[in-house]
């Protein structure tokens, strides 16, 4: 049974940082390249980050580009994304999610690519 397990989320201010996690099981996680999206409230899903499964290449929303990043651990089945200089409009339900090698090449920033998710952590940030 695949189990994707985002932590990290929380309450801050606008201007802070938070350090997302997403720790995968019961997949072969180098096999998978993976994306984190994000929900408003009354608002889709929407494409933030997606990193390869090897770490080589990334791909970055414009409205998160020069303040997010994302890295993985294979050895440790784990992806990360670092969020800086957090903003109001970032306040969301982050999701993770893993998408094969070859969709992952004609779709890394389409939600109906990934086969798998997460249950989603709270991020709220306060003006």
């Amino acid at each position: 049974q695949v189990q994707l397990v985002e932590s990290g989320g929380g309450l801050v201010q606008a201007g802070s940082s938070l350090r997302l996690s997403c720790a995968a099981s019961g997949l072969a996680f180098s096999s998978y390249s993976m994306g984190w999206f994000r929900q408003a409230p009354g608002k889709e899903r929407e494409f933030v980050v997606t990193i390869n499964w090897n770490g080589g290449s990334t791909y970055y929303a414009d409205s998160v580009k020069g303040r997010f990043t994302i890295s993985r651990d294979n050895a440790k089945s784990t992806v990360f994304l670092q969020m800086n200089s957090l903003k109001p409009e970032d306040t969301a339900v982050y999701y993770c999610a893993a998408i094969t090698r070859a969709s992952w090449n004609v779709g890394w920033g389409r939600v109906d690519r990934y086969d798998y998710w997460g249950q989603g952590t709270q991020v709220t940030v306060s003006s």
